[in-house]
């Protein structure tokens, strides 16, 4: 099963710019030193954020975790990188209740 709805998919700006690709987020700088290693850069935030939703529309849902607040999806497969290289790549996605438009929670690096 593909992620629902992935071609209305939410990646606001603020997730990748101040989280994705920051080099001073807690949480985010080993993902900004990946993601930045492979081309991608907060001047061209978009370009992360539509790979992002090609990614979860190019591969199969892997989990999917129901909770009250909505249904968490995850996401794993390759990435065509911003300088043409691929890499695995977890996406995450949750749709609120109520809801049927995915929106973009975090993504990291897999091995393999």
């Amino acid at each position: 099963m593909k992620l629902p709805n992935h071609e209305h998919a939410s990646v606001p700006r603020a997730k990748v710019v101040d989280y994705l690709l920051s080099t001073t987020h807690r949480d985010g700088r080993h993902k900004a030193v990946f993601f930045g290693g492979f081309g991608f850069a907060p001047d061209y935030w978009q370009a992360l954020a539509e790979a992002l939703i090609r990614h979860a529309g190019d591969h199969e849902v892997a989990t999917e975790e129901d909770s009250p607040f909505g249904v968490r999806y995850v996401v794993d497969g390759t990435m065509t990188m911003a300088d043409g290289r691929d890499a695995m790549v977890r996406t995450v996605w949750f749709i609120d209740s109520g809801t049927d438009v995915p929106r973009f929670v975090t993504a990291y690096p897999l091995r393999g």
